[in-house]
């Protein structure tokens, strides 16, 4: 691992299960401080291996795995792919919420084909020390295309490897896998090319309103549904809370997180906020951070159209908006914003809209596939059709034949972070 690319400082990291919160630890968190990330129900436990041969098969479909990884360790697993579908396999590494990490500590994801030829370049994800530890999250992929790498079936190997935990804590930390897969686009010939720019600002402006209050959830499996509108939380420092919204092929999503006051918040923090998106197969999108002293700070975001973008074109965010689906908001505040003699934490207003894109510059829209443009996501869904438009299915095996059905209901939100 290109240890120099990540970013990081110092953590103490309890065992595994201080990290797999559940509602009980949630409401003990509350008194504690922020709660830890809550990992999936029923998860299945597995241990990568050392070597490249004899990893634990991970399978397509609604299972999630549970492992941990220790400074500078690689770890493999294997996945089955078909000559047909596209692969995405994600791993989540979650620091214990307000930790510091070492200055190079972060996670690596690749895939590599049987023979060890890589699927596309790795993917490198820093704790984000340098204003607090939060749990990253990223995919490695094989997307089917004319002339693309990986095209056998086969067993593959999905590789996570940890970088330096140099002046940090050298405890394992743990990570939560998932493998999803998306089914061949039965018109390949007929999707319309990625627009060629769009709008980075909403049609409305920013929503207007006193706003409903919410409590985001401690990771992806929590992760509080939004609607379009505006919302109020608060976040103690350290804390990184989620939420998830839906979006269909050809939309936007923009988003604004303004952090209120905090008279006591002590003195000022380079990237003391942050907002961060990633997309329905835990892909990172963007992440966008700010500094903060106390007095109000806004941070935003504004995203490419869904289900345009390409793996191999359009940057990272056009990589990530790939699919019309959940989009997941991540809000974080530093732990180096302080507590001070009042305690408690920020108030922090988003403020969500999703709609049709537009081109930069102008008022049309750009068109709405209506969740065909970007194929058909094998990945998590939850509540009713939206408008009937989404077509996001069900985990399912590949190559068996068999697709759990799932609509896709009210809108949702969650982020992400990145770092360099």
């Amino acid at each position: 691992m290109r240890g120099g690319r990540f970013v990081g400082a110092a953590v103490a990291l309890g065992a595994l299960t201080a990290v797999t919160g559940t509602a009980t630890g949630r409401a003990a968190g509350a008194a504690d401080g922020p709660a830890a990330y809550r990992m999936a129900s029923g998860a299945t436990a597995v241990t990568g291996s050392g070597g490249s041969d004899d990893g634990p098969v991970l399978k397509a479909g609604a299972r999630t795995y549970t492992d941990s990884i220790r400074p500078g360790e690689k770890k493999y697993y294997g996945v089955e792919l078909d000559e047909r579908s596209s692969a995405f396999v994600s791993a989540v590494a979650v620091p214990r919420p307000g930790a510091a990490m070492g200055l190079r500590d972060g996670i690596e994801v690749a895939l590599q084909a049987p023979d060890g030829t890589p699927c596309g370049s790795g993917r490198n994800r820093s704790f984000l020390s340098a204003g607090g530890a939060y749990p990253v999250a990223d995919y490695a992929e094989r997307v089917v295309r004319a002339g693309g790498p990986c095209a056998s079936a086969g067993t593959y190997r999905f590789v996570v490897q940890r970088g330096d935990a140099t002046g940090g804590d050298d405890a394992a930390v743990p990570v939560e896998l998932k493998y999803v897969a998306e089914a061949p686009r039965k018109n390949e010939a007929d999707a319309p090319p990625a627009p060629g720019g769009w709008s980075s600002r909403a049609p409305s402006g920013p929503p207007q309103g006193e706003g409903e209050g919410v409590t985001g959830g401690t990771g992806f499996n929590d992760a509080a549904e939004l609607r379009s509108g505006v919302w109020k939380d608060e976040l103690r420092p350290g804390e990184t809370r989620f939420y998830r919204i839906s979006v269909d092929a050809g939309e936007q999503l923009f988003a604004d997180a303004e952090f209120g006051l905090k008279p006591d918040a002590g003195p000022y923090v380079v990237r003391g906020v942050r907002l961060g998106l990633s997309n329905s197969a835990r892909g990172y999108v963007m992440n966008r951070t700010g500094g903060y002293q106390g007095k109000p700070a806004t941070v935003s975001l504004a995203t490419p159209p869904a289900a345009y973008g390409d793996a191999g074109t359009g940057g990272e965010a056009a990589r990530g908006m790939r699919f019309a689906g959940w989009y997941y908001l991540q809000v974080s505040l530093s732990p180096k914003v302080h507590g001070g003699a009042r305690g408690g934490g920020v108030p922090v207003t988003l403020k969500v809209e999703v709609a049709g894109a537009r081109k930069a510059g102008h008022e049309e829209g750009i068109g709405r596939g209506g969740g065909a443009v970007g194929g058909e996501l094998v990945a998590a869904a939850g509540g009713a059709p939206r408008k009937g438009r989404l077509r996001i299915i069900g985990y399912a095996g590949i190559g068996t034949g068999s697709v759990l059905l799932l609509g896709l209901g009210a809108w949702t939100l969650a982020g992400r972070r990145r770092d360099g």
